[in-house]
């Protein structure tokens, strides 16, 4: 296993991480997490150089928690540091961070957590937890033993990331969604070297794009068979990021065995500055490709919001892209028609024609938005 200096900390990460975010389950159900499995999955990457386990309070519906308590029993909580996080979202009021904070020690059977990420930050949760005084409650329970060290998880633009990075000198990590995809979106490479200047461990999630990137359509594929050193999807994705030296570790949400020991002898070849030209070129190659399959080119600016009829019309064309890329069809139907976005479905549209003026690109949006709805609500043959 290899290793990376953790930001300010005078401790070192594998370079890989286990995100317990996508344990294997039984009979397909979410929350039903095959126990002895997970354990042994976990138990077997500790035993192989793995010291960072990750999760956080909503993982598997609250029992990603519970299981990675259970799986760090028998001497393995002194191999780890464990990283989970404060649920924005479900704060109400000051009195939850206690509340929280103390059910998550009860699941995870432990009186501390080595590093405590407020969760999704975006500038909404960002202000209400921030009001709340978040960050005096999180010193507080650093002095009393709680946490160890403060961090945050990220999902907003890249100004919304530097003024969160701003606000405290004391962050110790950061976790940002990146991959050889995703170098432009939310706190993107320009996040990723602003804090890693600052000083901060970089976590990165999905570096596989929640799996996607491991499974490519045939016209990416044909570009990985015609390397000239085979590689896995997987592992191509894993050496990008990796390749990094702002990078201190990548999360893998494994859900086999398989996974575990691919994925642990992928971190045993990672180094920074690893890629030659000719792989690097090979890498865009991919991704270029992957351009190609995008049914709208739209760039999420977000210059078109707010839309007068409460559509989210960058979120619309973000779940059609990502179902004729990806080939995740029926995935991106069922987020589209979940009750919790259908405020903000493009069948609230009215063709007032704001959007196509503001459009950088003047994309003819109430036609694309016709089209995305038809689709994403199309019923399955």
């Amino acid at each position: 296993m290899k290793y990376r200096k953790f930001g300010k900390l005078d401790w070192k990460v594998s370079a890989l991480g286990f995100g317990a975010m996508r344990l294997p389950v039984l009979n397909e159900e979410h929350s039903n997490i095959n126990e002895p499995e997970a354990i042994k999955m976990l138990r077997y990457a500790i035993d192989h150089g793995v010291n960072y386990i990750d999760s956080a309070y909503f993982y598997h519906r609250g029992n990603s928690e519970v299981v990675v308590g259970k799986a760090l029993k028998d001497g393995y909580r002194e191999k780890v540091k464990i990283a989970t996080k404060l649920p924005c979202g479900d704060v109400k009021s000051p009195a939850d961070f206690d509340r929280l904070l103390n059910e998550q020690l009860k699941r995870l059977q432990d009186k501390k957590v080595d590093f405590y990420l407020l969760h999704g930050l975006n500038k909404v949760e960002w202000a209400k937890v921030r009001d709340f005084g978040v960050i005096k409650w999180a010193e507080g329970a650093m002095k009393d033993g709680r946490i160890g060290r403060l961090g945050f998880s990220f999902h907003d633009s890249y100004d919304v990331f530097q003024n969160i990075v701003d606000a405290y000198d004391d962050w110790v990590l950061c976790q940002i969604q990146y991959n050889y995809m995703d170098e432009q979106l939310q706190a993107g490479t320009k996040g990723l070297e602003y804090a890693h200047k600052k000083g901060l461990a970089v976590v990165v999630m999905e570096p596989i794009r929640g799996g996607r990137l491991a499974k490519p359509p045939e016209k990416v594929a044909k570009i990985w068979a015609g390397a000239p050193v085979q590689k896995t999807p997987q592992e191509w994705a894993l050496r990008w990021v990796w390749n990094h030296p702002e990078v201190t570790l990548a999360l893998s949400g494994m859900s086999t065995m398989q996974q575990v020991i691919e994925n642990i002898g992928y971190a045993e070849n990672s180094q920074p500055h690893n890629l030659t030209a000719a792989e690097l070129a090979l890498i865009e190659r991919a991704r270029d490709a992957y351009v190609s399959l995008t049914a709208v080119s739209c760039t999420a600016c977000r210059y078109c919001m707010p839309c007068p009829n409460d559509v989210d019309i960058p979120r619309v064309f973000e779940f059609y892209n990502e179902a004729m890329v990806y080939n995740t069809v029926a995935e991106q139907r069922r987020m589209y028609n979940n009750p919790r976005f259908k405020e903000r479905s493009a069948d609230k549209f009215i063709k007032c024609d704001q959007c196509v003026e503001k459009c950088p690109q003047k994309l003819p949006i109430p036609e694309l938005l016709e089209k995305a709805h038809a689709f994403l609500t199309a019923k399955e043959n």
